[in-house]
């Protein structure tokens, strides 16, 4: 039989020098028992946490995003980001850039 005595945590914390931290976690609890249909309905459990959670997260640092670009404006540093091409940026996210000749 699975261990019911605690349930699962799922977390996700960021902090910053600039902007405020945020929190969020999801319990989950265990599956009641050995059974598939138990072990299942924990796996549903935990990808839907997951999810709520991946949204969470890309909604507070998209806003955070804003927030630094609002404070960067408002200090005169506009001027010094305006050579990086914003959509490039955005099309390229998570990739290595490619220099282009």
């Amino acid at each position: 039989m699975a261990d019911t005595s605690r349930d699962a945590s799922l977390t996700a914390t960021y902090t910053s020098p600039t902007n405020e931290a945020f929190n969020s976690a999801r319990n989950i609890p265990p599956p009641a028992s050995d059974a598939v249909t138990e072990k299942v309905q924990y796996l549903e459990a935990l990808r839907n946490a997951v999810d709520e959670i991946q949204a969470l997260v890309n909604n507070e640092l998209t806003a955070r995003m804003d927030e630094d670009k609002t404070r960067e404006a408002s200090a005169g540093n506009a001027t010094a980001r305006s050579c990086v091409d914003e959509d490039k940026e955005e099309e390229n996210y998570g990739e290595e850039a490619q220099d282009e000749e």
